[in-house]
């Protein structure tokens, strides 16, 4: 049988997120596959040593960035009988998924719109050059029920495949004793509202003054967490900044309860990833999220930005340790549905679904 050629457009893990890591995933899981060839088109291609100086300016990186993706998209794009294009939204949409879309019309290579943000009902509202080229693509999969209902609402089809979560690098355990360790795992950008988490803490810390919080990430929003953190009296905080995906498991693992309050989410990588450490999930009802976290199944939910509800939530568990656990079981079940033995012929399906050109072949 000859290997369907797959060209993937996404970040490379040079660029932290849970976009790069899922790439990063599905090229692991089809290395060595009997049908698949995979390789990454990056997003974000790095200038030869001389010139990675212009990568620490701002706007001179953007354009520097866009001089090369643009002829490597034509390159790679033009050997590959299927293009796999993963999508955020806003200004990396433009920047990203649509030159890779544009260019794989102008080679009649058949497209898949891999889109995982959660910010979908508000890009799609207000851009009508969005809506255009995903209405355009031969495909659209996105990894949550959630999208799939908000692309509907636009008129747009959608297919629904989970995220990958690797459960060997993950360890499930019951946290008997249940300690008040808590972590959470998003990168500081206001829609993750890092801070409604540190003013959750605040109030868990009052009642239990060793609480720990480890805060695993970076972004903009940093030195005002960092500072905030201090105005609030916080003791115990630690700012783990960015980890490889390879070492993230260590901090679920060191860890008792995950915590967590964007206003805006899809299905995020990261409580996937407690389910599958074991850890009793706290989070904001955003977006996809009570999809994929049923409250008071798999985890419980506050309204979005209610810091003090998050923090009823976290005592309520470490007032009753076997719910907690409970919960954790119940949560980590699930994860079954994410791996890549149940993954695997989803997207061989989408690939193949494709209209592939005979010339592409």
């Amino acid at each position: 049988m000859t290997k369907l050629r797959v060209a993937i457009v996404a970040p490379s893990l040079d660029i932290p997120g849970g976009q790069a890591v899922q790439a990063s995933r599905l090229l692991d899981a089809w290395r060595s596959d009997p049908e698949v060839e995979a390789w990454l088109v990056p997003v974000n291609p790095q200038p030869p040593g001389p010139l990675r100086w212009l990568t620490r300016m701002k706007y001179v990186r953007t354009l520097t960035t866009q001089a090369m993706y643009v002829p490597l998209l034509a390159r790679e794009i033009g050997r590959a009988d299927v293009v796999h294009i993963f999508s955020a939204s806003y200004t990396s949409f433009l920047l990203a998924p649509l030159p890779a879309i544009v260019t794989a019309k102008m080679l009649g290579r058949p497209t898949l719109l891999n889109y995982h943000s959660g910010q979908a009902p508000d890009h799609l509202k207000a851009s009508a050059i969005a809506r255009k080229a995903i209405t355009g693509v031969d495909a659209n999969v996105v990894p949550s029920r959630f999208l799939v209902d908000v692309f509907a609402s636009f008129g747009i089809t959608a297919t629904s495949i989970p995220n990958i979560l690797d459960l060997d690098r993950f360890a499930y355990r019951p946290r008997v004793p249940l300690k008040p360790r808590l972590v959470c795992a998003r990168n500081f950008a206001p829609l993750y509202n890092i801070a409604c988490t540190l003013r959750a803490f605040a109030i868990v810390q009052r009642r239990w003054p060793d609480a720990t919080l480890t805060l695993v990430g970076s972004g903009p929003e940093e030195p005002r967490l960092r500072t905030m953190g201090t105005e609030l009296g916080l003791r115990n905080i630690r700012f783990a900044g960015n980890v490889l995906p390879s070492e993230v498991a260590r901090f679920y693992a060191d860890a008792d309860i995950y915590l967590q309050s964007p206003n805006i989410d899809n299905m995020p990588l990261s409580i996937l990833e407690a389910f599958a450490s074991g850890l009793p999930v706290v989070s904001t009802g955003a977006g996809g999220i009570p999809v994929i976290l049923t409250h008071g199944v798999h985890g419980l939910l506050a309204p979005v930005g209610d810091h003090q509800q998050l923090a009823a939530h976290v005592l309520t568990l470490l007032d009753n340790p076997a719910f907690a656990n409970q919960l954790a079981a119940q949560a980590n079940t699930t994860c079954q549905a994410c791996t890549w033995s149940r993954v695997r012929a989803q997207w061989l399906h989408a690939y193949r679904s494709l209209p592939i050109r005979a010339h592409a072949a």
